[in-house]
């Protein structure tokens, strides 16, 4: 008998595979088309054990809709644009672009050797100009749409790189790569008008049944609608309107002090030449340092200062005094909130600390409350009190009554507000797409002309420790013409974030080589939307809002015909090792290439399917690996010795029935695990019994034709999963077409009954006997062998039976007293 010699196996067959072009796609309208598509990745030189179990999910549901008769595409890129190649540039002395293609090379190469079937020719990196000279013109349609702006904003700078950093590149205050004490700068940049769609989004998320609730709920939560009113207060020293949001206008009588933003415009002119400026500014300058993560965090500590100025409540005329805090964002709401005490637990924990008055306005129904003694906010429904006229009324209906009334008397405005904040797509660094927008002193922006796109990004640049984007050095790419008078202009210096690059991948791989537009409308036509998208969880937000917001504005350009671009979603758990998911710095990293070296591909996408549900956590098992190469050794051991069986003459009819039944059953198991539920662990458990069934009736009298078809049935069940050794014991059975261009093996009903089924009887719940019974046997015949089987009359002898439950062709409870 041969060896199972995975190394000659798994390079015989990705050479092959290759050669043949086994993967290729194209648009073929006579079968039903099926999208499955993995996040790409971000080419950092070294594929990780997360990848690999995105990567082989993905190819399990691929090879499988293949199988199935679906024309399925399942494409590979490289999201290859972002800061890592860049501090690899200051670092190593490396251009970015040598760092990340050099990169891309190595991580291709390990995909293959994963045997991955992904259709290669379609492959796309976003840092190549074939296609960011799309992703400039997308921002052009954005543009042209007046989506994308300018404005002021600001954002954490790094001082010593010269640079502004994103809230991750931020750890306790100092940045990630230098250890400098970050700061805050304001910055003209470029944004999305993202919140424009922000009902579409939130209402749309309905159309997706396929994706997961706690994904949805996330998303809902980072859009943020809540329905409220604008009140209108008033500073006293300038007489200004302070418009601050609130869903809870029932409270609005127990406001006892205004919360506002370090950074509102309007601090600066309440403070100036006061005895409070010079605190004022060093708090200003202290939440300068926090990222914004840090600021609303629940972990921190609410901190804030008074600044000697005062507000009028419109609705009662009272002055209260007026803060600022590190828990309210300028660019969230209004930039200002009312604190009411006695009716938020945080404005109660703020007041306590600082000693603010509590204001009590609504009492539990039949109670009555004290602020002296209260120890939280009391947030439930209630009657208000020292209200005014509304005093009495439940609060549920106050809330629309005060609203009407501000609104009728010109104090406020009914209006819907949204957590969700246009999108920041600047970033003042070299590795991304150029913004193509030029500036002209006499005609101001001027977007770069369709004809002359790409900008491209200039090879010969220096990069220097300080950080600062080389682009601001290169006169060459710096000055240009203006396209409207034709006069000298400046190009913009920063290039788009890459979450610009990601939100549109997805088209292009239904058309990656075309020079003359984005994609084909034909051929998108025929492959949107994706059908399965799958890829980590921390995506949940950001990606997958980005894309389904790029997706409806090119929807309403007229360029696509799909309102969502995912239909179904899987999100993976992480791999852990001794409980923590991998990391360098823990040091408990395992490298896919010593897994593939040692035991092989096909052990190592077995293993990281057969572990866990794709959608939880799993822990990286050593015991685990070695078990599923030894599992792969005994399907190669007993399709060896089978084989020569399979020309058998007839056998036992009673025997081949019993191997077909198992066949067939598993047949059955496995195609439901997949294609209803994703749980191909438990589809390869069936599997596993599979083989277990077939090794023990080796030395019974089966028929060839029976042994032929559980093997070939083995081998294509297996193929998706473990696609190498499959493919080499399908070639030695004789057969010449690939076994992953094989139809998938359908059930027989017929083979799966039962002549006799395994009864268990209980008395009272206790297992007392087993009994054989035909296996067309009905509930009434069930109890009624049950209380004739000798032990178990025996047992029930003088007693009387209560009741008796049966579970059909399982279980009889017999419950006596």
């Amino acid at each position: 008998m041969s060896r199972y010699d995975f190394k000659t196996i798994e390079a015989k067959w990705q050479k092959k595979w290759e050669e043949q072009k086994l993967y290729k796609t194209v648009e073929d309208h006579k079968k039903p088309k099926y999208y499955c598509l993995e996040m790409f990745p971000y080419p950092s030189g070294k594929l990780h054990m997360g990848h690999v179990r995105n990567y082989s999910i993905g190819d399990v549901v691929a090879r499988f809709k293949r199988m199935k008769g679906y024309n399925v595409l399942h494409p590979m890129g490289w999201d290859a644009f972002g800061l890592p190649a860049e501090n690899a540039a200051i670092k190593h002395g490396i251009h970015p672009a040598k760092w990340t293609w050099d990169n891309i090379a190595n991580m291709r190469k390990q995909l293959k050797q994963l045997g991955i079937s992904y259709d290669w020719d379609r492959e796309i990196a976003t840092c190549h100009p074939g296609y960011y000279k799309w992703t400039q013109w997308f921002f052009l349609k954005l543009y042209e749409r007046g989506l994308a702006y300018r404005k002021k904003s600001y954002v954490n700078w790094c001082p010593s790189c010269a640079t502004v950093l994103a809230n991750e590149q931020v750890v306790n205050g100092h940045c990630e790569r230098c250890g400098a004490e970050v700061g805050k700068k304001n910055l003209e940049q470029w944004f999305f008008k993202i919140t424009e769609y922000a009902d579409e989004l939130l209402e749309d998320l309905k159309k997706l049944p396929g994706w997961p609730e706690k994904v949805k709920i996330m998303q809902e939560n980072w859009i943020g609608r809540s329905e409220g009113v604008e009140v209108y207060f008033t500073a006293e020293k300038t007489g200004k309107r302070i418009p601050v949001f609130t869903t809870r206008p029932d409270t609005i009588f127990g406001v006892s002090y205004l919360v506002m933003a370090p950074e509102h415009p309007m601090v600066d002119e309440l403070v100036e030449g006061t005895p409070y400026e010079e605190k004022v500014r060093e708090f200003q300058k202290k939440m300068e340092k926090l990222s914004e993560i840090i600021r609303t965090s629940t972990e921190t500590e609410k901190e804030g200062i008074f600044i000697g100025a005062y507000a009028i409540n419109p609705i009662n005329g009272e002055k209260v005094p007026i803060w600022i805090a590190n828990y309210v964002l300028l660019d969230y709401g209004t930039g200002a909130v009312m604190g009411v005490p006695a009716h938020d637990q945080r404005d109660f924990e703020f007041a306590k600390k600082y000693g603010l008055p509590i204001k009590v306005v609504i009492n539990p129904p039949g109670n009555e409350l004290s602020a002296g003694d209260m120890t939280e906010a009391y947030t439930e429904e209630g009657v208000l009190v020292n209200s005014g006229a509304f005093s009495g009324m439940n609060s549920n209906e106050a809330i629309k009554a005060i609203a009407d009334f501000m609104e009728e008397k010109g104090l406020g405005e009914k209006t819907v507000n949204y957590k969700l904040r246009d999108w920041l797509i600047s970033r003042q660094r070299y590795w991304g797409a150029p913004i193509p927008i030029i500036y002209c002193d006499k005609c101001g922006i001027v977007p770069v002309p369709e004809d002359e796109l790409p900008v491209l990004l200039p090879d010969n640049v220096e990069f220097n420790p300080k950080g600062t984007s080389p682009l601001l050095e290169c006169e060459e790419f710096l000055n240009t013409t203006c396209p409207k008078c034709k006069g000298p202009a400046r190009r913009e210096t920063d290039t788009m974030d890459t979450f610009m690059c990601s939100s549109w991948y997805y088209y292009r791989f239904t058309d990656p080589r075309n020079e003359e537009k984005p994609f084909d409308r034909e051929k998108l036509e025929y492959w949107m939307p994706v059908d399965q998208y799958i890829g980590g969880v921390e995506h949940a937000i950001l990606h997958l809002m980005y894309s389904r917001f790029f997706n409806k504005v090119m929807r309403d350009a007229g360029l696509v015909h799909v309102d969502e671009p995912f239909t179904n979603l899987l999100t993976q758990g992480m791999v852990l090792k001794d409980g923590a998911k991998m990391s360098k710095s823990l040091g408990n990293i395992v490298s896919p290439e010593d897994i593939i070296e040692k035991y092989g591909a096909d052990t190592a996408r077995l293993f990281i399917l057969f572990a866990s549900p794709p959608e939880k956590d799993l822990e990286w098992s050593d015991q685990g690996v070695e078990g599923c190469y030894r599992f792969l050794q005994r399907v190669w051991r007993l399709v060896e010795e089978l084989l020569p069986k399979v020309d058998a003459p007839a056998g036992d009819e009673q025997v081949d029935r019993e191997v077909r039944r198992l066949v067939h059953r598993t047949i059955k198991k496995v195609t439901e695990d997949i294609e209803e539920r994703f749980n191909f662990n438990t589809a390869i458990s069936a599997i596993m019994e599979m083989v277990n069934g077939l090794n023990s009736c080796k030395e019974k009298p089966v028929s060839g034709k029976v042994i032929r078809e559980a093997v070939e049935s083995l081998l294509l069940l297996l193929a998706p999963f473990a696609p190498h050794i499959t493919e080499e014991l399908w070639e030695r059975m004789g057969n010449k077409t690939s076994i992953h261009l094989m139809p998938w093996p359908e059930a027989d009903e017929m083979a799966m009954v039962e002549e006799e089924v395994e009864v268990v009887i209980q008395v009272n719940g206790k297992v007392r006997a087993k009994i054989l019974v035909p296996a067309g046997i009905t509930e009434e015949e069930m109890k009624e062998a049950a209380l004739k089987h000798e032990k178990i009359s025996s047992i029930i002898e003088g007693k009387t039976v209560a009741k008796i439950i049966t579970v059909p062709h399982k279980l009889v409870n017999i419950v006596v007293k």
